[in-house]
C-alpha cells in the first residue's frame, strides 16, 4: 500500500530547505554588517556577560608627559646617586684593601732595609780594615776593578793618607772617576 501524499505535504520539504535557507543567509548578513548575533541559552545556564566596549583613549598630550617626567626625575636622581654612592663604597673598600697590603709590603721593606744596613755597616767596616791593610799598589789594583761607587765609598772611609798613595798608585781615569764621586758625596746639598 502506497500512499499518496497531499500537495501540501510534498512541499513541505522545500519550505524547510527555504526557511532553513533564509535564516542562514540573514545569519552571516548580520554578522558581516557587524551586528550581534542572536545566541541560544539553556535553561539554568548562566547569564551571557555583554561584549566589552572598547573606547580609545586620547593620546597624552605633551604638559601630561613633562608633568610625569619632572615628578619621577627626583627619585631616578636619587636612585642614581644611590648607585653611585654604593659604587663609591666599593671603590673606597678595594681601595682600603689595597692600602692595607701596600702598608704591609712597605713594612716588610724597611725590615729588610734595616738588616741590609747592619750587615752593609758590618761588611763595609771588615771591607775597609781589609784595604788598610794592603799594599797600596794592590789595593788600587783591586779598587779599580770594583764598582766605582763602593771603592769611592771604601776610599772615603780610609785614613787620608793611606787614600791618597792608593789614589796615586791607580789608572788616571779610575782615579778622577773616584775622586769626582766622592766630590759630590762630600757636598752638603743634594746638586739634583
Amino acid at each position: 500500500m502506497t500512499r499518496t501524499l497531499s500537495r501540501h505535504e510534498r512541499r513541505r520539504p522545500a519550505a524547510i530547505l527555504f526557511a532553513a535557507a533564509v535564516v542562514a543567509m540573514s545569519f552571516a548578513g548580520s554578522t558581516a554588517r557587524g551586528e550581534e548575533t542572536v545566541r541560544q541559552v539553556l535553561p539554568g545556564a548562566p547569564a551571557a556577560e555583554p561584549p566589552q566596549q572598547l573606547k580609545r583613549e586620547k593620546a597624552p598630550d605633551q604638559s601630561e608627559i613633562e608633568r610625569f617626567c619632572s615628578n619621577i626625575a627626583d627619585a631616578a636622581r636619587d636612585r642614581r646617586y644611590a648607585l653611585q654612592a654604593e659604587e663609591m663604597k666599593q671603590l673606597q673598600a678595594g681601595i682600603d684593601q689595597r692600602m692595607k697590603a701596600l702598608e704591609e709590603k712597605r713594612a716588610e721593606y724597611e725590615t729588610w732595609l734595616k738588616r741590609r744596613e747592619v750587615f752593609l755597616a758590618r761588611a763595609e767596616d771588615g771591607v775597609v780594615q781589609i784595604y788598610a791593610g794592603m799594599k797600596p799598589d794592590a789595593a788600587a789594583e783591586r779598587l779599580a776593578i770594583v764598582n766605582a761607587d763602593l771603592a769611592a765609598a771604601i776610599l772615603m772611609k780610609l785614613d787620608s793618607r793611606k787614600a791618597s798613595v792608593i789614589l796615586n798608585e791607580m789608572d788616571q781615569k779610575a782615579a778622577a772617576t773616584l775622586t769626582g764621586i766622592m766630590a759630590s758625596a762630600a757636598r752638603r746639598v743634594d746638586p739634583s
